[in-house]
């Protein structure tokens, strides 16, 4: 919520784009415009069916027309498997499909940066890695930040830092933090066996 000001840091600043967002002469709505945001808790709109929920962020922000916004919804909706569900109201999904839709409404912007705030914590491990290496394609042209609890979800990243209450212990690749960083090493082994983690 720090990175696109939704709360604002204890101290420090943060730039974006050469733009320090703290400063009050920048323009953070249109500088959100180029940030996808996942929550946890998925911030859908339960007044509207699936497609309506994809279709704002690309009419209200990008200025698509309704068309244009539906035929790039449908799209994303049938990447991440809710191509059956696209006319359901959103209360009838379960807690899984409800993050896929989250993750396509953000795909359906294309952000230059997505930030998945613990966004695959719902689904299960294999829908989880057929998910992620079906987002590596459509989010090569963009920065990824990821927040998550499971190795599985963050071993591939190409920089992980690890965080214990509140400070840093540990930064650098997964095979690095599995030489140097305890605390790294103690999380990834309780989630996943040694063949597992060294063979990813």
């Amino acid at each position: 919520r720090c990175l696109n000001l939704l709360s604002e840091p204890d101290d420090g600043h943060i730039y974006f784009l050469g733009s320090d967002l703290m400063d009050p002469k920048t323009n953070l709505e249109k500088l959100r415009m180029h940030i996808g945001m996942v929550f946890q808790s998925f911030n859908l709109f339960n007044n509207k069916n699936v497609l309506q929920n994809c279709t704002l962020a690309p009419i209200k922000l990008l200025g698509k027309s309704q068309e244009e916004a539906e035929k790039t919804a449908i799209e994303y909706l049938n990447k991440v498997g809710l191509q059956e569900f696209i006319n359901s109201p959103v209360t009838l999904l379960s807690g899984g499909q409800k993050q896929r839709l989250a993750i396509a409404r953000a795909l359906a912007k294309k952000p230059s940066i997505y930030i998945f705030d613990d966004s695959f914590s719902a689904l299960d491990y294999r829908t989880d890695k057929t998910l992620r290496n079906a987002l590596k394609k459509e989010t090569t042209h963009a920065l990824k930040i990821i927040v998550g609890q499971r190795i599985g979800t963050i071993m591939d990243a190409d920089q992980i830092i690890v965080l214990d209450d509140g400070a840093i212990v540990g930064k650098g690749t997964h095979k690095q933090l599995l030489e140097t960083c305890k605390a790294y090493q103690d999380i990834a082994f309780a989630q996943l066996s040694k063949e597992e983690l060294t063979h990813a």
